[in-house]
């Protein structure tokens, strides 16, 4: 199974997104993470630490591919048209992260119109969900659904204990913290869908 991470706008926990559904699908089968973002976010987070599954970058994965049951793809942010064409079709699942400010909310409206043309699954996941009372999660998720897009169930909170993980260089389910637990249950939750809907 392929699943592929993408959004037009940086900053929305893309790379995040990845290595913790990788982590996740590691959990069931030998999972690849390829780290196809120029900033190697996935790969340095790998480089801090230890991750109970493999990271290589796009050269490397070529040649790895065959040896995984899953295989995880972070993307660099607004692919171009080809780029995003290849991406979309090659992939069994799109995951497309985004923020719930306007800014990211509009990038990713831009993007699922240009997906539209091409035979995907995908589903939108919300992330860096502000903490109550801010309400910017619970709107930006009516808007969503009020537009007929398809939207996880899960969405994803902002949580300190996601830069933790990454300053360990592990994910989030390995980090000592009392945040820990609820952070990777939200993205077991959104791996779980996606296993649900393949």
């Amino acid at each position: 199974m392929i699943i592929t991470v993408a959004a037009f706008k940086g900053g929305v926990a893309k790379s995040a997104t990845a290595l913790h559904l990788a982590a996740y699908l590691q959990t069931k089968a030998d999972t690849l993470l390829i780290d196809g973002d120029l900033n190697r976010s996935a790969l340095d987070w790998a480089n801090r630490g230890k991750l109970p599954f493999k990271v290589a970058d796009e050269k490397q994965g070529v040649s790895l591919v065959k040896l995984y049951e899953h295989i995880v793809i972070d993307t660099p942010a607004k692919p171009d048209e080809r780029e995003l064409k290849t991406l979309v079709c090659g992939c069994d699942f799109l995951v497309i992260p985004t923020t719930p400010d306007a800014i990211a909310m509009a990038a990713t409206l831009q993007m699922v119109n240009q997906i539209q043309r091409f035979p995907t699954k995908y589903k939108i996941l919300l992330t860096l969900i502000p903490p109550h009372p801010n309400k910017a999660g619970d709107e930006a998720r009516i808007a969503l659904e009020s537009a007929g897009l398809p939207l996880f169930k899960s969405g994803i909170r902002r949580l300190s204990v996601f830069q933790k993980a990454a300053l360990e260089g592990v994910p989030v389910n390995l980090v000592k913290d009392d945040y820990a637990r609820i952070a990777w249950r939200l993205y077991a939750a959104v791996g779980e869908e996606i296993l649900d809907n393949l």
